[in-house]
């Protein structure tokens, strides 16, 4: 084995790059998607739409809606709009559509729609209001409307973004081995190869227009099917890269834009890696030391285990690297049982982890475990990694940045030079290697001509939001959206976390001209600021992040 090619440990702790201390009125801690709706958004809706049928149009709009939801005495609303395949070349798309679902829920005072995009790609629209609306509308009051949509090729919309015909053919060919860099290269740059060919064959002539840019259009269906011409928007992750996209290309409409996590632009459709997206996740690793000591055994038995965070830190990866040359076997009964292996913690468990910092002390608990020889609860938490219920992570991914030969270098080893030393940057890093192979072999041609520029100026500068130390959407990324647009602002939430929903703040929802850090408020002598911040910590402490598996 060739020396070269295998990942080095990091342990410095990166600072964050500056802070800027300001708070604004109506905005909040933004929340990020929770997934895999599918199947519910089947079983929920269609019993909801068998028992109420109504539906019903309000002045100004163009669509009717349909209930599809109820949420402590809400009604979640459905709708739908058709738009054309290409849209930037309408002669091109002839009939060929795309059918786009839209979910809001409403509020009474409201005369404006705010639409948001949970992330992902590939994260369900419906799913961030029915398991967080009522949050949100809490957190940023009643003056809007909320409403989501699942985007072009991603989970309800039609076509759906899909490299196979049916589910028992993705059960049988979506497998593959893709734990080591260097030693499962082979297999994973031959599994790819039919991949890739899968994917053109089962999409079609849609899969070429499965992208950010046509995603950006589409919102401008939305809005007009809304009778609103102003985009009021907030996007968590993925769905920074969206709302950069779209104020870049609809300035005039772009009214109020927020990102929250924020994805490098330049980075994502210019570049062949990433280079900025992991330059915190070790630190938010050694966070998760750190808090765990402070916290002492009492609160986090993971601490009796070293006196201090360096050394907890050695202790943890030390026994990781064991875990990767010897599995474990864990037999609960004659149904449960398995084997935990190194990639289950690591990744299901530790980085998962490292996005929402309430879920800190479980972790550690279930390594305390792990690493006393009781291996039944990371088992049970971290065995089975989620899916998405489709591909549509794959295609937009794919479909916006440099994809394909003529980008890429030629065979497997070249590859794999290449890439090497950005799967040294992290820890972690190793868990995107499979999607440089599925860049290197992409056989749909990329269509959009959307350019990232600078000095863009907004009907209204945007909002940008980002915690300290975010483990794949790092602060110093918000720089590069703030080059961007002329006069946009970036607000720092000191915490750990990926988006702010993983640090709650009153400050940054209510006072607009807040200054100073945001302190671990427990009492509040306004009722409303604690119920925001109730609404706040119970988002931050109940969501699931977005979390694609490419195959």
């Amino acid at each position: 084995m060739d020396e070269k090619h295998l990942p080095r440990n990091h342990t410095r702790m990166q600072g964050a790059t500056y802070r800027i201390k300001i708070c604004l009125l109506w905005v909040g801690t933004a929340v990020m998607a929770m997934v895999f709706v599918f199947d519910f958004y089947d079983l929920f809706i269609g019993r909801y739409q068998r028992q109420a049928p109504t539906t019903f149009k309000y002045h100004g709009e163009h669509i009717t809606w349909t209930p599809c939801g109820d949420l402590k005495g809400s009604h979640i609303e459905c709708s739908n709009i058709t738009v054309p395949m290409d849209q930037f070349d309408l002669e091109n798309s002839r009939d060929k559509t795309f059918t786009i679902p839209l979910f809001r829920l409403r509020s009474e005072k409201a005369t404006q729609n705010l639409i948001m995009n949970p992330g992902g790609p590939g994260a369900s629209g419906f799913d961030l209001l029915y398991s967080g609306g009522e949050q949100i509308r809490t957190i940023v009051g009643d003056g809007f409307h909320l409403l989501s949509f699942d985007p072009r090729g991603v989970n309800t919309s039609t076509p759906v973004a899909t490299c196979y015909p049916d589910a028992k053919t993705a059960a049988a060919l979506s497998g593959v081995r893709a734990s080591n860099p260097v030693t499962d290269s082979p297999e994973v740059y031959a599994w790819t190869q039919n991949f890739v060919k899968a994917c053109a064959d089962t999409m079609g002539e849609h899969a070429k227009y499965v992208n950010t840019p046509q995603t950006a259009a589409d919102m401008n269906n939305i809005l007009d099917a809304l009778g609103q011409r102003d985009m009021i928007y907030w996007g968590f992750s993925y769905g920074t890269l969206l709302g950069q996209t779209y104020a870049g290309l609809y300035l005039e409409r772009a009214k109020r834009v927020i990102i929250d996590g924020v994805v490098n632009q330049w980075q994502r459709y210019e570049g062949h890696y990433e280079e900025e997206s992991m330059v915190d996740t070790d630190t938010v690793l050694d966070g998760f030391f750190d808090e765990c000591i402070k916290a002492g055994a009492t609160n986090c038995r993971l601490s009796s285990l070293a006196t201090s965070k360096e050394e907890l830190r050695d202790t943890v990866l030390s026994f990781m690297v064991k875990l990767r040359d010897q599995l474990i076997s864990v037999y609960i009964n004659n149904t449960i049982y398995g084997l935990l292996n190194h990639d289950m913690v690591w990744y299901n468990g530790i980085f998962r982890a490292l996005y929402k910092p309430p879920s800190w002390f479980a972790l550690a608990d279930n390594l305390y475990e792990l690493m006393q020889g009781n291996a039944t609860p990371a088992f049970i938490a971290y065995s089975t990694g989620e899916r998405m219920p489709d591909q549509s992570f794959a295609f937009i991914f794919l479909n916006d940045g440099l994809s394909g030969p003529k980008h890429w270098p030629e065979g497997r080893e070249a590859l794999l030079n290449k890439v090497t030393p950005w799967l040294n940057e992290s820890l972690f890093s190793e868990s995107s290697f499979k999607l440089y192979y599925m860049k290197q072999q992409w056989a749909i041609p990329k269509t959009h001509s959307y350019v990232p520029r600078k000095g863009v100026k907004t009907a209204h500068p945007l909002l940008i939001l980002s915690t300290s130390y975010d483990p794949v959407c790092p602060l110093v990324s918000a720089r590069s959206a703030n080059e961007a647009f002329v006069g946009s602002q970036i607000v720092e939430v000191k915490g750990y976390g990926h988006c702010s929903v993983a640090a709650a703040s009153v400050c940054l929802a209510r006072h607009p001209d807040g200054n100073g850090l945001v302190s671990a408020q427990r009492e509040f002598e306004d009722a409303e600021d604690e119920k925001i911040h109730l609404a706040q910590l119970e988002m931050t402490r109940d969501w699931e992040f977005a979390w694609p598996i490419l195959s």
